[in-house]
């Protein structure tokens, strides 16, 4: 499945000027619509904002903050946002941690042992970690004559931890039975940085496929051999360049390369990427978790309790953590503004028509205004 990433600047700051002026104005946030707006969209004068935002992390984030950046700046031109993508979702949360960012994008909550460090610079609530973005882990592949795939979860788990290593193996044979399959030796491709995207991946091989995947959970790829690359746009790259090639990357970032459809449940339905698919997945199976930080909305997402063949079975979320007091009232204002754009229903809109990415439920959109709401 080939997607289409990120439209042109022209059509961008167009879509940007009439999504955020009908946001800022009271109107629809829809350019073709006449309804009003909802409890997500928030009533901002950005013409009176001026300041500057400095934040980074996830790279799965990089297009839609492009995206977002570019619209939100169209209205409240006294700001200027930098958002820095190169070390993914670990440096991020390391750079926040150490008073460099006022944001920081991560595809994984804070760990226990990050929210507690988080009391240095955030004072005794530490941070909050806010679902902003919604998206899918891509499974990526180079493998001539072979236009579409399709992958089972133990297939998966198996490629990924080397135990099938040529691409006419009889268990991807069995999950293509109208292939014709090479015998290409397979070169998997990940990441090398901490990685929220390697999380998500490995979170999902670990609840799916624990008896072949027996590796824990983590935001470092567990497995020697592969080949390791920086960013998501390393691996997009690696497996573009290469033949035999396989990776994982967020949905949005992988180009025109082809994408493997994934078995849901234990049934017999493959699922290619969808935003709809991404949305129906974490409305069947993410919850909130309880930090003990007011507003905190960390989720997490019981995979096996995505079966249906309208849900994609690998959902990317990725957060905006942010302190619940900055030491600055103004930068406060000023952070809240933008991630409250981004979290309303405008700032979705563009994020899903620029970046390919799904928008996050409503009701959950209502709960992240709430929890700014409380910032100080």
């Amino acid at each position: 499945m080939k997607f289409k990433n990120v439209a042109a600047a022209g059509a961008l700051a167009i879509t940007a000027a009439i999504v955020l002026s009908s946001c800022a104005g009271g109107g629809s946030t829809d350019a073709g619509s006449t309804s009003t707006p909802t409890e997500t969209t928030p009533a901002v004068d950005y013409s009176s904002l001026a300041g500057t935002i400095t934040a980074g992390g996830s790279s799965a984030q990089a297009n839609a903050q492009a995206a977002w950046i570019t619209a939100f700046t169209a209205q409240a031109k006294g700001v200027t946002i930098n958002y820095d993508k190169s070390q993914g979702s670990g440096g991020g949360v390391t750079n926040w941690l150490a008073g460099s960012y006022d944001f920081a994008g991560s595809d994984s909550p804070l760990k226990d042992d990050q929210q507690a460090s988080s009391q240095t610079i955030c004072g005794a609530g530490g941070g909050l970690n806010l679902p902003v973005y919604l998206d899918g882990v891509a499974i990526i592949y180079n493998l001539p004559g072979v236009d579409s795939l399709q992958l089972s979860s133990a297939t998966l788990a198996k490629i990924f931890s080397m135990q099938i290593t040529t691409w006419n193996d009889p268990a991807i044979a069995a999950d293509n039975p109208d292939a014709t399959l090479p015998a290409t030796a397979i070169t998997t491709v990940t990441r090398s940085d901490g990685s929220g995207t390697t999380q998500n991946f490995t979170n999902y091989l670990s609840a799916v496929q624990p008896s072949i995947w027996t590796n824990a959970p983590s935001n470092a790829w567990p497995i020697a051999g592969s080949s390791a690359q920086q960013g998501g746009s390393g691996v997009v790259n690696t497996v573009k360049a290469g033949e035999g090639t396989i990776g994982y990357a967020d949905h949005s970032a992988i180009g025109d390369l082809t994408a493997a459809a994934i078995q849901v449940g234990t049934g017999t339905d493959f699922v290619e990427f969808s935003q709809e698919g991404a949305t129906n997945a974490f409305t069947a199976a993410s919850t909130t978790v309880d930090t003990g930080v007011d507003g905190d909305l960390a989720q997490v997402i019981d995979y096996t309790a995505i079966t249906e063949a309208d849900a994609y079975p690998i959902p990317l979320i990725s957060y905006a953590i942010l302190c619940t007091e900055f030491s600055d009232a103004t930068q406060a204002d000023l952070t809240k503004s933008y991630i409250g754009f981004v979290a309303s229903d405008a700032g979705q809109q563009i994020a899903s028509k620029n970046a390919g990415s799904a928008p996050i439920p409503a009701d959950m959109l209502s709960q992240i205004q709430d929890s700014l709401a409380l910032i100080g």
